[in-house]
């Protein structure tokens, strides 16, 4: 689903369209929450939210960048409970995909995300945290790891992925031949805008971006940890025992006993020992 290839890249800030997060004020460094939006390399628009740590537990110099899944978004409920428990292990910055939420831009399911996660990594990076952890869940967990394969450009310190696929166009599950069907077909497309408030891009991918399990081995020596759930209805076990193994020895694989699939599947504890594993690992 795209125009063109996607690459991690630099991003520009757009400064003109500052909203406070709701329920939050405005902002500063480490003081209190800040959003707007983010200029992607190829112009989108991304609506980027930045919190400062809150817990206990909190790292001063660790910031965490979540990557939602599709038809995911900032605002939405499962995720701001996910930036709220890793606010205990440092500062998190949450932002919706192009074709998400308030963003601009269609979505091209995991292709030219590349772009928007590159812009909002920069943007964290900016708040002057020494480190950065992406973390991504399905399609989102798919984008951290083709982000980080582009090594120490990336700009990250370590990198999660949640329930992401190892292989594109896979149609194994029920839910994933759903998806497939809202991708390609334009009524589809029309439900995914309408009822599920997402954009879809109409074009196929051309060129077929690099597979999450062809992205993992140049990931390394970036830590990475694949978490994915023994009960997942849309990828089953082998797609994370392929990441794991492309992976290697520089990557570590959790698999959950009882868990579904991505953010709304995973319980607090589970985000807790990603936390603590973040801290531990990057940089």
């Amino acid at each position: 689903m795209s125009t063109g290839p996607a690459g991690h890249v630099a991003r520009s800030t757009d400064r003109s369209a500052v909203r406070p997060h709701s329920g939050t004020g405005g902002v500063t460094r480490r003081g209190a929450p800040m959003r707007t939006f983010l200029r992607t390399a190829d112009g989108v628009a991304i609506d980027s939210v930045y919190e400062p740590g809150a817990g206990a537990d909190s790292s001063g110099d660790l910031v965490f960048v979540i990557a939602h899944g599709f038809t995911g978004a900032a605002d939405r409920p499962h995720i701001r409970r996910v930036a709220g428990a890793f606010a205990r292990y440092g500062a998190v910055v949450t932002f919706s995909f192009r074709g998400h939420g308030a963003s601009g831009g269609r979505s091209t399911v995991g292709d030219r995300e590349v772009l928007d996660l590159a812009a909002v990594v920069a943007w964290a990076r900016g708040f002057g945290y020494a480190r950065v952890a992406t973390v991504g869940f399905s399609m989102g967990g798919s984008v951290v790891l083709r982000h980080a394969a582009a090594g120490r450009d990336a700009g990250v310190d370590a990198v999660v992925s949640v329930s992401a696929p190892a292989r594109w166009f896979y149609r194994g599950t029920a839910p994933m031949r759903r998806v497939h069907w809202l991708v390609t077909r334009p009524s589809g497309r029309l439900v995914g805008r309408y009822g599920l408030r997402t954009r879809i891009h109409h074009r196929q991918w051309d060129p077929v971006p690099l597979s999450p399990v062809e992205a993992v081995p140049r990931i390394a020596p970036t830590p990475l940890l694949i978490v994915h759930g023994d009960v997942d209805g849309y990828f089953p076990l082998d797609h994370p025992r392929m990441l794991a193994a492309a992976a290697g020895e520089h990557g570590e694989l959790w698999v959950e006993p009882g868990m579904g699939h991505a953010e709304n599947a995973a319980p607090d504890a589970l985000l807790g020992r990603i936390g603590d594993w973040a801290v531990g690992r990057a940089g």
